[in-house]
């Protein structure tokens, strides 16, 4: 039998987001070797990033939204600034669909690096309006290199999904 299968929510959205969510814990852990400690890459900006290639829908913004609210809670940061953060960085994956379509991978990943950019940009301009200081910049500079390094798998995910519906190619 030829055609589309279903593209079920659960297994492009939830799925996903759970292991997003379950990485950046375990990446959250205080473990440290020879004084140095894990990176703590943005896990769901992968996520953003690849659910805006794959299609647009409506259910994408709410779970970019619980992840970010998750971070945070989990981070403790201010609320609503990685939400927004993640949103901005699905509205610039978004835009920029049309453009990315038929693209190799290395223009996806240039793509990929310009939207986690405009996201982390985002968020730095945020703290820097909301506490009035400055947030240290070279930490920023290995959280994005941190993320950079995640675009197999935002491919991976696309590739899996952005064939499965038909009506958005």
């Amino acid at each position: 039998m030829s055609g589309a299968r279903p593209l079920e929510p659960w297994r492009w959205l939830g799925v996903p987001m759970l292991q997003a969510l379950a990485a950046t814990v375990l990446f959250g852990i205080p473990i440290r070797a020879f004084g140095l400690q894990l990176p703590e890459p943005v896990f769901p900006l992968a996520l953003a990033f690849a659910w805006a290639v794959i299609r647009p829908s409506i259910l994408a913004p709410f779970a970019i939204l619980v992840m970010g609210l998750f971070l945070d809670v989990f981070w403790g940061g201010p609320l609503g600034l990685w939400a927004l953060c993640l949103l901005i960085a699905y509205g610039v994956a978004l835009a920029g669909r049309s453009m990315m379509a038929g693209q190799n991978r290395a223009i996806l990943w240039a793509w990929y690096g310009l939207t986690i950019a405009t996201a982390m940009v985002a968020g730095y301009l945020f703290v820097l309006l909301d506490s009035r200081s400055s947030p240290g910049l070279i930490p920023m500079a290995w959280q994005f290199l941190a993320t950079i390094v995640l675009y197999p798998f935002s491919q991976r995910l696309i590739d899996l999904f952005e064939d499965a519906d038909v009506r958005f190619r």
